[in-house]
């Protein structure tokens, strides 16, 4: 009698993947978010010092512009510097970095695509509208979203072009004679220094 060989053992049953961690973001997404958070502090408290110099938006003896913050003083320990020129060397040595976090970022949004799903458009008005009612309660359904929901990509695009206008705005008054077009742009001198100084209480509110 010839051996019969013995039938090979039944494969055994495939596992099941085990359910990981879904990474929303790129890392050079949270590098930059993070290094941003804390330059846009510097920037801000460093800017509060400079502000204390001259805290009204208007030329000696001429018309000002309207602000609550006329005359203001900060309390100390939100400004950074200790006087108006240790300020601007604070502020000018954070402003290149955060600069270049910006740049990053949006040269990673652009390389990727990422930028297409991240772009408000006129579309997600309606789903932005939707969203804010299910977050006020108005509405018991989730609206249907992908990524990113349409109020996420308002927001992010809105911060984009607060960031940019608050950088153009920086310029116009960091060099108002190399960059005379861009200050006149903004109304002048005091009128770029106003802009520029309300975009930091709008990056505040933004991220209260």
């Amino acid at each position: 009698m010839s051996d019969v060989p013995a039938p090979a053992p039944a494969p055994a049953p495939a596992l099941a993947p085990t359910p990981g961690r879904v990474r929303r973001h790129h890392w050079i997404v949270r590098l930059t978010h993070w290094a941003t958070v804390v330059l846009l502090a510097g920037m801000i408290a460093s800017g509060l010092q400079i502000y204390e110099a001259y805290a009204r938006f208007g030329n000696r003896g001429g018309p000002y512009f309207p602000s609550p913050f006329n005359d203001a003083q900060f309390p100390a320990w939100s400004r950074l510097g200790g006087w108006l020129a240790g300020a601007l060397n604070w502020h000018f040595a954070l402003m290149w970095p955060l600069v270049a976090c910006g740049l990053l970022y949006l040269s990673y949004l652009v390389a990727s695509g990422e930028w297409r799903g991240l772009v408000f458009r006129p579309r997600d008005l309606r789903g932005a509208i939707e969203m804010q009612k299910y977050y006020l309660g108005l509405r018991k359904e989730h609206p249907p979203q992908g990524k990113h929901n349409p109020l996420q990509k308002l927001a992010y695009t809105f911060i984009v072009l607060l960031g940019t206008l608050s950088v153009l705005t920086g310029l116009a008054i960091y060099k108002p004679v190399q960059f005379g077009w861009l200050t006149w742009l903004f109304g002048g001198f005091q009128a770029a220094r106003y802009w520029h100084f309300w975009t930091v209480w709008i990056f505040i509110a933004f991220t209260a």
